[in-house]
């Protein structure tokens, strides 16, 4: 792992043995060094149940490693083929509204299905028996992007053992769950479902806790492959972490289950905004990785996926979406896949060598990058430089996406995501921390719409303000413990100075004046002042001359609260953080430091080297190039 790996997700059972001597060719050309091999491939080695068929395989490998190029073997259980769909219906996926989905896709399957996680080991131990001193094997990879959902009746009974495991007694889940609103009292075990489609609303407490088991049911699957793997070699073991509202995946409590963090990225704007999320996503994927090296698993080559259309990605553009992901601690740039699919679901998906083929822009940018990432092997060990943190706590999204709100507009993702944008585009490099965490190093820790707050995170942040930190703290932050119930005055009344008497939501697309000229989004706040000072203020409506902005000092440092969602400007200036078109990461090792520069802009940008020797690129920064300074 000492080194940039460079490659992406390899499909060869669709294609014949003549096309398999020509990829590889073609990797060596484009400088790869790594490729994912059977992500996708159950039904090739299992057409039939005990009826195993390994031989293109091991000609596969055999290739690779005659070529120079590693894999990263994966075991292919987020697919399983027909037979197994056929011979046992009740491991298929019920969706909340009861309907049980047939077999005709990928993720087809119930995780909570004994005769599932049986089969998924089974196919698991056939590999690692075969492969585990296959010399091209560098990484084992299980399963694909864990996250589907299943609310079948073998999910209800896993779930009821994680309750009372969690909660010992129906008292307490009683109480957790505010069961004596509307009824919803339990004194029977079995009386208590997966929250499915119900009249109304469902229970928030019930919501959240079934993504918690969730989380910690597919975390079991994952263990259970993992630990027939170690049986036979103690080469690396990952999955690929897959990001979205839909994903019940709490990436933070895995991590410590993975060799290397592993994630796919798939941006989904098309403007500057690809950019920030392919900032936001590689420093999301260094947070879990507790600052250490990371691997981008995933990305695609050619395009951006903006709703129903892909958009292609313009000249260079790919290169500096790699780029970004390798100065923010990833070991290197993976995409899905090496060749175009020439038919199934995903045949128009982007790919390293394109139905053009390798005579085309795509390939001769893919072999252009190849030729990059070895020239910055020296920074695989490095560590990114990162003076400011931002709060993410996954189980708060869960809670906010699942409890009536007072706004349909509170979004959690959104929050963080602002607050992440105002410093990327001041080329201002951030961590991602959870809010019980170690903060002591980071000059200022931002904390956007923190809905959900534990005793001991709130204690931890006002110590790391007494101690001398910089907080700032975004609306409806505070509001509800871990078990959803509703805190007043809030978890961070004390710490901020202030009380909040009564939530104002904006209408959809609203905006509220701000007496500095600013403006505010989204929502806003009757905030009653106890001992802060005032920064700035509501102008105009109901909320004339109240509070919007405070500022409060706490023992050696200061707390910030901002009642509603700044624009970007007021951000800035409150901030102290100048808009800049140059993406700006460092790594440093002992007194080396790597200067990562990516201009995104469409203008040519001096950038001082300060006599540094340029290791990629060049100075000053043509629109839309690169460069890579080391410095002593």
């Amino acid at each position: 792992m000492r080194r940039l790996w460079y490659g992406g997700d390899y499909n060869p059972e669709q294609w014949d043995a003549g096309v398999w001597k020509e990829d590889i060719a073609l990797m060596r050309q484009a400088g790869v060094n790594l490729v994912t091999v059977g992500v996708f491939s159950w039904s090739s080695l299992e057409p039939e149940p005990g009826r195993y068929e390994f031989g293109w395989l091991d000609e596969v490998l055999d290739l690779l490693h005659d070529g120079g190029i590693s894999v990263d073997l994966a075991t292919p259980t987020a697919s399983p083929p027909p037979w197994f769909s056929r011979l046992h219906p009740e491991a298929m996926p019920v969706t909340a509204e009861g309907v049980r989905l047939t077999h005709g896709s990928r993720d087809t399957y119930c995780a909570c299905a004994p005769a599932y996680r049986d089969a998924a080991q089974g196919i698991a131990r056939q590999l690692a028996e075969r492969y585990h001193e296959h010399p091209a094997l560098a990484m084992w990879h299980v399963h694909n992007e864990y996250g589907t959902t299943c609310y079948c009746s073998l999910t209800g009974e896993r779930f009821r053992e994680w309750l009372r495991e969690r909660y010992g007694s129906l008292e307490r889940l009683n109480e957790a769950w505010t069961t004596a609103f509307w009824s919803q009292g339990y004194a029977d075990w079995r009386d208590i479902e997966p929250p499915r489609k119900t009249q109304y609303l469902v229970n928030p407490a019930q919501y959240l806790d079934f993504r918690r088991f969730w989380s910690d049911e597919l975390l079991a699957a994952y263990r259970e492959q993992k630990a027939v793997l170690r049986e036979f070699s103690d080469v690396p073991v990952t999955t690929n972490f897959v990001f979205g509202g839909w994903v019940p995946v709490n990436h933070a409590k895995w991590a410590a289950e993975v060799d290397v963090v592993a994630i796919d990225h798939y941006p989904d704007q098309a403007g500057i905004g690809a950019e920030e999320q392919t900032a936001f996503g590689a420093d999301l994927a260094r947070g879990w990785a507790g600052g250490k090296p990371w691997l981008l698993m995933e990305q695609a080559a050619g395009g951006v996926n903006v709703g129903s259309r892909w958009h292609p990605k313009e000249p260079g553009r790919m290169a500096r979406h790699s780029l970004s992901h390798v100065a923010r601690g990833s070991r290197g740039a993976l995409f899905f896949q090496w060749r175009a699919s020439r038919g199934g679901a995903e045949m128009f998906h982007p790919a390293m060598v394109p139905h053009a083929g390798p005579d085309s822009r795509m390939f001769r940018e893919i072999t252009e990058l190849g030729s990059v990432l070895p020239r910055l092997a020296e920074v695989a060990e490095s560590n990114v430089v990162a003076d400011v943190a931002i709060l993410w706590d996954v189980e708060c999204w869960w809670a906010m996406q699942g409890t009536h709100l007072p706004s349909s507009a509170l979004d959690y993702l959104a929050a963080v995501r602002s607050a992440h944008r105002h410093f990327w585009r001041a080329g201002v490099t951030v961590d991602f921390a959870a809010p019980d965490t170690d903060l002591s190093s980071y000059r200022t820790v931002v904390v956007p719409s923190l809905y959900l707050v534990s005793d001991q995170a709130a204690a931890n942040l006002t110590a790391y303000v007494e101690n001398g930190g910089q907080l700032v703290v975004g609306y409806f932050s505070g509001t509800v413990d871990p078990d959803l119930r509703v805190r007043y005055p809030g978890a961070f009344a004390e710490l901020l100075g202030v009380r909040v008497d009564e939530f104002h939501p904006l209408p959809i697309d609203g905006e509220v004046a701000l007496a500095s000229g600013g403006r505010g989004r989204v929502w806003s706040e009757d905030v009653r002042i106890v001992s802060a000072e005032v920064i700035d203020r509501y102008a105009g409506g109901v909320l004339d001359g109240k509070p919007a902005i405070t500022r409060h000092e706490v023992g050696a440092g200061v707390a910030w609260y901002l009642s509603t969602d700044v624009d970007d400007e007021t951000a800035g200036r409150l901030l102290g953080l100048p808009a800049s078109p140059v993406e700006t990461v460092r790594r440093r090792s002992g007194d080396t430091t790597w200067t990562f520069l990516l201009n995104h802009g469409d203008a040519e940008v001096a950038v001082p080297s300060e006599g540094s020797e340029l290791v990629v690129g060049e100075l000053p920064l043509r629109p839309g190039g690169y460069a890579v300074v080391r410095s002593r």
